[in-house]
């Protein structure tokens, strides 16, 4: 094995096969992960490979719930009513619009007889109790947590997830359409943005300390908990309660947004705030019964890279999947600690309370919303009209392609040559990413008067049959190629080709409710291997520009990845891709492609050379025309 570095990317040549090259097979052809697939923590070595991890998974999330770049807050226009007063606390009713004719409803709990602060901030963001932020049983109390909060001399503010108690001018289904998908507007996303502006209304209060706000809830409501957690630096706590497991993911569309756990878990997500306090607090009775031996150590290796080993704690108690009274205890002394400055201690005892009744904590008790209120449709076209005037710049839409795409440009290519099938001026390999699972069958070709000035990348829906015959003979747009004294690689895609696979492709159900959390679409993995395959194509270009070059749908693909070409030419296939239909099809469905047009691509590579064949013709001659002008050029 030779390691060459050219042109910014290390290639990996390897003459024997050996189980530190590519997998025999191509990997990513196994069924699709789902929710339950269990996961493993990331080996990090140190503690900038973490931040830099950090960095990429806080990007990630909110590019997955639609939120990059970040809207425009608009003003909250908080309404508080209805204060009631009790022993050590008062709690009063609030509404604020998180977005215009969208409100959010709950409950702000104050301490009493404390001083007029500023005091402490809590969101409590609740789980899928049928009662919502009304629950209060032996298996969980919103309002208990809450009000021995208050007691303890914090502000505490419960609030609906989407759907529930007053919060309910769309359902818990928000967006459930695959349509939807198409712009990353998703139930996860309208939540994850709720809990944001609830946390800006928490701030804004007078007797809220700034540099003293913190989150805890569970189950839904500890998704949202560590979720808001890896994107907000304002929070200095959090306290996300039986969900954070390495097994089972979040079973609803609020704890599930497009692309979010290709690459990531829940316990990496949780990971992120490292070195703020936390604690996690794990039930022996659900998924996150491992976490003594799994995720809080796990988690806590990132936390001995700061060497803030004292700053994660992690309890598990044998219930069924809860926040009850002995979980509470245990987070009461941990906020205490941290929030309070009291010392160290395993479970603060909880002050008797009595929740208030349904009635008296309801905003609309009957059910009238303030005017303007929107209904679902007209909430997604306000959510598509805010995607569509975000302004970027070319830092943003790089972030954007990225994680929409969940591409990388490789820094190493492992290549195998298969001696055996190649022939003068003819190499027939193997090519993919250390560690990824793909191998990609690539045969490069160079004329024997080669110019030496470009060599093209050559992608086509039928892989590499479209240009060799079976004896590796070039035809059609490769010959032509051939014969301007252009070399080419012509590889085989993601399941195309010899990656063809009918079963695999069966079981890819690609807008299913889930999947694209999970797994990358097929136009996700095509995109990655042509960028693959142009850094291949890079390291052996000897002072040649790499052009891609798209056919047919495979075009699409090739737009997608034109960032990693020197230059590109593609077909659009006379698609209308400005419509849902066409872009729902399952060999061009992308989440997030609707913020991210082909016609963005062009901004994105400038300055250099991009073309879209729109008509559908993009002939061999208009190819070998249209570099035969970059060379003059």
């Amino acid at each position: 094995m030779n390691r060459y570095a050219l042109a910014g990317c290390a290639i990996v040549i390897c003459f024997n096969v050996n189980s530190a090259s590519l997998p025999p097979k191509d990997q990513r052809a196994g069924p699709p992960k789902t929710l339950d697939t269990p996961r493993t923590f990331p080996e990090i070595s140190s503690r900038a490979d973490w931040e830099k991890r950090a960095g990429e998974i806080r990007e990630h999330v909110l590019v997955s719930c639609g939120l990059w770049p970040m809207p425009e807050k608009t003003p909250l226009n908080p309404r508080i009513s209805g204060r009631i007063e009790r022993d050590g606390y008062s709690v009063e009713n609030v509404y604020i619009e998180t977005l215009p004719g969208f409100f959010l409803a709950g409950n702000l709990y104050r301490p009493l007889g404390k001083g007029r602060g500023p005091f402490p901030g809590i969101l409590n963001p609740h789980g899928h109790w049928k009662e919502g932020r009304f629950a209060d049983n032996d298996l969980g109390s919103i309002a208990g947590r809450c009000i021995n909060f208050a007691r303890r001399g914090m502000v505490a503010f419960s609030y609906d997830m989407v759907g529930y108690n007053d919060t309910a001018q769309v359902t818990h289904k928000f967006a459930a359409n695959p349509t939807n998908l198409l712009w990353n507007i998703s139930l996860m996303g309208l939540q994850t943005w709720n809990s944001i502006r609830a946390l800006d209304f928490l701030e804004s209060l007078p007797d809220v300390d700034k540099k003293r706000l913190a989150c805890t809830g569970e189950s839904g409501g500890g998704t949202q908990t560590f979720m808001l957690g890896a994107i907000e630096d304002r929070l200095v706590l959090q306290a996300p309660i039986v969900m954070v497991s390495h097994s089972m993911q979040g079973g609803c569309l609020c704890e599930n947004a497009p692309g979010l756990r290709v690459d990531y878990s829940n316990m990496e997500i949780a990971a992120v705030p490292a070195p703020r306090p936390q604690i996690f607090v794990a039930s022996t009775k659900d998924w996150t019964k491992t976490t003594m031996t799994l995720e809080g150590p796990a988690v806590g290796s990132v936390y001995r890279l700061f060497g803030a080993e004292d700053k994660l704690r992690y309890n598990i108690f044998d219930y069924d999947h809860n926040y009850n009274q002995t979980t509470r205890e245990a987070v009461y002394a941990w906020f205490e600690q941290h929030l309070l400055g009291k010392a160290s201690a395993p479970a603060s005892p909880e002050i008797p309370f009595r929740k208030e009744t349904n009635d008296a904590l309801r905003i609309f008790p009957d059910g009238k919303l303030p005017d303007g209120a929107l209904n679902e449709e007209q909430l997604i076209a306000t959510l598509i009209r805010r995607g569509q005037q975000q302004k970027m710049d070319k830092a943003a839409l790089k972030t954007l392609w990225k994680h929409t795409l969940q591409v990388e440009i490789p820094e190493d290519v492992v290549v195998e040559v298969d001696s055996s099938r190649a022939a003068k001026d003819v190499h027939v390999v193997s090519i993919g990413r250390p560690g990824k699972g793909d191998r990609l069958p690539v045969v490069m070709i160079t004329p024997p008067n080669d110019a030496l000035r470009y060599i093209a990348v050559l992608a086509h829906p039928d892989g590499k049959s479209a240009y060799l015959h079976k004896d590796n003979q070039p035809k059609g747009l490769a010959k032509t190629l051939l014969d301007h004294r252009i070399s080419i690689v012509v590889v085989d895609t993601f399941l195309t080709g010899e990656l063809a696979n009918p079963q695999t492709a069966a079981a890819r159900k690609m807008t299913s409710s889930f999947f694209s959390t999970n797994n990358r679409t097929d136009v996700q993995e095509r995109v990655q291997d042509l960028i693959t395959t142009c850094a291949f194509a890079q390291t052996h270009n000897k002072g040649r520009k790499v052009v891609l070059v798209g056919e047919g749908r495979a075009g699409i693909c090739a737009l997608l990845a034109s960032p990693a070409a020197d230059a590109t030419i593609a077909d659009a296939d006379g698609l209308d891709t400005a419509s849902d239909e066409t872009l729902l099809a399952p060999d061009l469905f992308v989440p997030g492609i609707r913020k991210l047009p082909l016609t963005s691509m062009a901004t994105l590579t400038a300055p250099k050379p991009f073309r879209i064949q729109k008509d559908g013709h993009l002939t061999a001659s208009v190819v070998a025309d249209w570099i035969a002008n970059l060379k003059a050029n």
